[in-house]
């Protein structure tokens, strides 16, 4: 990251003239359209300003960056709406948070497709919510009416918040972290939806297939890996192991969302992995990430490729 990169920020941070009732990127360098400024993300979320660095920064860089903050708080539209400016530095031990303006809310609450979400900030890496999925969330609540869903790696369940509020008949969402789904849980609640529809399994996924199958078939299932995660999932050996038992999880007619969120795989490996392990589940198209995520590798950025089992 280069301190001279930092008038492009400062422009194209200027030129938002509207930062609007919903969570949104507003400046996104990991797409590499930017030099300098690969390593850098700006993020509305409600009333905060994150920026996020992905890669330790010189002395420079941000003292250049806290004064290009100064000088935004001191627009009039952020003076009105900007409650603090956050710096989040992922690449340190524990990714510590710096205040460059304001006071911190470490519970902040966005709103995305009309649903609310809580977000937990200065605690770790991941706030809860990851923006480039929007669009996959926004395609689950559109055609979830009446189905039975499964959620793997759930996370804090915002496909599942997505699709109770598309109207699914139930959700059950599986992953380790049972942190985790209690934020799910949370988010649920926030939304006032009915939580008797929805199963939240903090289990292994290799060891739990008796647990799902029990509360399937499924006309939808999401499979959204983390890349690595240490001791229970690597996404180059382990997801064929998922694909290769997807089948027995899945009604006649069923939709299968699957992900890849690793700038060195490309969509091509999922598809093959799919007609290697699971031919009878075919693909269908690749949803788009929001227009504010373009990247000038198509492949270097969230791929979520859906698949059908059976005629549609």
């Amino acid at each position: 990251m280069t301190p001279a990169a930092l008038t492009t920020l400062d422009q194209h941070i200027r030129e938002v003239n509207y930062f609007g009732d919903e969570v949104r990127r507003l400046f996104h360098g990991r797409g590499r359209f930017y030099p300098g400024l690969e390593q850098l993300t700006v993020d509305w979320l409600n009333g905060q300003i994150l920026i996020s660095l992905f890669k330790e920064p010189s002395v420079e860089f941000i003292k250049e960056l806290t004064q290009c903050v100064d000088k935004w708080t001191q627009i009039p539209m952020w003076q009105e709406q900007v409650r603090s400016v956050l710096l989040h530095h992922r690449s340190r031990q524990g990714a510590p948070m710096d205040v460059l303006f304001g006071e911190l809310t470490p519970t902040q609450v966005v709103i995305e497709n009309g649903l609310k979400f809580s977000l937990d900030l200065g605690l770790k890496q991941n706030n809860g919510l990851f923006l480039d999925m929007r669009n996959g969330r926004k395609w689950v609540m559109e055609n979830a009416r009446d189905k039975n869903v499964l959620n793997l790696f759930a996370y804090t369940c915002g496909f599942s918040v997505a699709a109770i509020a598309g109207g699914a008949a139930q959700v059950v969402n599986l992953d380790m972290a049972k942190a985790a789904l209690s934020k799910g849980r949370d988010n649920h609640r926030l939304n006032q939806h009915d939580t008797d529809k929805v199963k939240f399994l903090g289990h292994d996924l290799f060891k739990s297939w008796g647990k799902l199958r029990k509360s399937g078939p499924y006309d939808l299932v999401i499979i959204d890996p983390p890349t690595f995660q240490k001791g229970s999932f690597a996404l180059t050996k382990d997801y064929k192991k998922i694909l290769r038992r997807l089948p027995e999880l899945l009604k006649s007619n069923a939709y299968v969302l699957a992900c890849v969120n690793d700038p060195n795989l490309e969509s091509q490996f999922l598809i093959d992995e799919m007609l290697e392990q699971a031919p009878e589940v075919t693909f269908v198209t690749r949803l788009n990430n929001p227009p504010e995520f373009v990247d000038n590798n198509i492949e270097g950025g969230l791929k979520s490729l859906l698949f059908s089992y059976g005629k549609i």
